[in-house]
């Protein structure tokens, strides 16, 4: 049996369950790489210079894990997923990059996602991509659609039960992975609500950001995420503050925001990559939103290799420390 492997970094925790249905259904065997640890840091930021944003070479880690491990490598070079609205370059030219920088990679199975181009062209490229596995139209076509349906299936099941990626793909798929987190540990004085935004590769990957959810969540907190919004209320969010996005996932911060801003919430904690030019203005533009409808306390939390696990935890326990405060107070006037 052909293995595919898919590497568990950028844009796995909000594709995965439609890639692996995808390969399924087409006979092969999808091996998932291990957890982001140091070495796959290390080793990924070895390949390329320091300037590469964290996530790329967490990225390039993960791929190097999967070396022996499988007989092709899943990287997508997804451009636009909207009309008119476009990705970073990151994910435009990351099939190539990876080629280039990690030459003893398996063959890489690679689909050019841009909707700018017109159904047609989706279509071809999915074709073939899938030719390296059957050449059987038909059996391609019944894995898109497959693959499509547990997309949808996904997305519907975080949003209706309040689930995260990791959670969700554990209960859909059943592999091993973090299971639902509930509050627990020291109570919290109050019945505090902290919305946290940013893309799914730094929010959910526990070495970047040293397991900040599991923390908010143990000290009390009510922790809500993007993926708990539906679709059209992440779409409304972004048209009423931006008038429309310009880049690809820009819900994931602008439109998450704008939405808990609206929805009662207590804070909201932002996180990024450090050097991330769209991040930056989308959060500044979060920044500008929450001190204008009440003066919701807002942090943005800026990650790179050089992060410090005391320092997330210093920050966490001052922001959460301030949100009570501002709490207390407004309980006693």
């Amino acid at each position: 049996m052909i293995r595919v492997g898919i590497p568990g970094a950028l844009l796995y925790y909000q594709y995965f369950p439609a890639w692996k249905a995808f390969f399924e259904q087409l006979g092969a065997e999808v091996v998932v790489s291990s957890p982001t640890t140091r070495k796959m840091l290390a080793e990924g930021s070895a390949r390329v210079v320091a300037d590469t944003c964290l996530p790329v070479k967490i990225f390039l880690g993960h791929v190097l894990s999967l070396v022996g491990e499988c007989d092709y490598i899943f990287i997508p070079a997804i451009r636009s997923m909207q009309k008119k609205v476009y990705n970073c370059s990151k994910f435009l030219g990351l099939p190539d990059m990876t080629r280039a920088v990690i030459p003893e990679s398996p063959p890489i199975l690679e689909v050019d996602i841009d909707i700018n181009k017109g159904k047609n062209e989706l279509y071809k490229s999915v074709y073939k991509m899938g030719q390296h596995l059957t050449w059987n139209p038909v059996k391609i076509k019944k894995a898109g659609m497959a693959a499509w349906q547990a997309y949808l299936d996904y997305r519907q099941t975080m949003a209706n039960q309040g689930l995260t990626p990791p959670e969700a793909i554990a209960k859909i798929i059943g592999l091993p992975g973090t299971g639902r987190i509930e509050n627990a540990g020291k109570p919290s004085s109050f019945n505090t609500t902290i919305a946290l935004i940013g893309h799914p590769y730094l929010l959910y990957d526990e070495y970047i950001n040293y397991r900040f959810i599991k923390r908010l969540k143990q000290e009390g907190h009510r922790v809500v995420m993007p993926e708990m919004i539906t679709a059209h209320e992440l779409e409304s969010a972004i048209n009423n503050i931006t008038i429309g996005a310009y880049w690809t996932y820009e819900e994931e911060v602008v439109g998450a925001a704008g939405y808990y801003l609206q929805n009662a919430v207590d804070g909201i904690i932002g996180i990024m990559a450090f050097g991330c030019g769209p991040d930056s203005l989308m959060m500044d533009i979060v920044r500008r939103q929450a001190a204008a409808n009440g003066s919701i306390p807002f942090m943005c939390l800026t990650v790179d290799e050089h992060t410090a696990e005391a320092g997330i935890v210093t920050r966490l326990e001052a922001f959460t420390d301030m949100m009570r405060r501002r709490i207390k107070t407004k309980l006693c006037v």
